[in-house]
């Protein structure tokens, strides 16, 4: 099975479309002050100042979705399934295979040649660091 992964997460294309609209309008403010500044100076500053605000706006938040996105990857735990000798207490843990369930007998043990049982089926979850604050 290995280790599976969900699709990469995806902007959601309504708010890709509302970022990207901000930032054409803002390009757009700022190709319209260049063009009205020797027929109004002062609304070319005020445009001028719409458009950086907006793309520097614009282009904060797609980079921080885009970071956001990055860091929400889901990694799904491999399965495991244990399998027990009732007889010698034998133990095997392997991977989670189609059609296994609890207590399915299997092949016979390596030790003493009697049926095995399938015991436990579950997810294999790696401890998250601990995080340390300095209290």
């Amino acid at each position: 099975m290995g280790e599976n992964r969900s699709g990469p997460p995806r902007i959601s294309p309504f708010s890709l479309m509302v970022i990207l609209a901000a930032l054409a309008l803002s390009l757009l403010a700022l190709v319209f002050s260049v063009s009205v500044f020797e027929e109004n100076a002062d609304a070319a500053w005020i445009l001028l100042l719409m458009g950086v605000v907006g793309v520097a706006m614009s282009t904060y938040v797609l980079l921080q979705t885009r970071k956001r996105l990055a860091k929400m990857r889901i990694v799904i735990p491999p399965v495991m399934t244990t399998i027990e000798c009732k007889k010698c207490g034998f133990k095997n843990v392997r991977e989670f295979q189609r059609g296994d369930f609890v207590f399915k007998e299997l092949e016979p043990c390596q030790k003493c040649n009697d049926k095995m049982l399938i015991t436990a089926i579950y997810k294999e979850v790696k401890e998250k660091e601990r995080q340390r604050f300095p209290f």
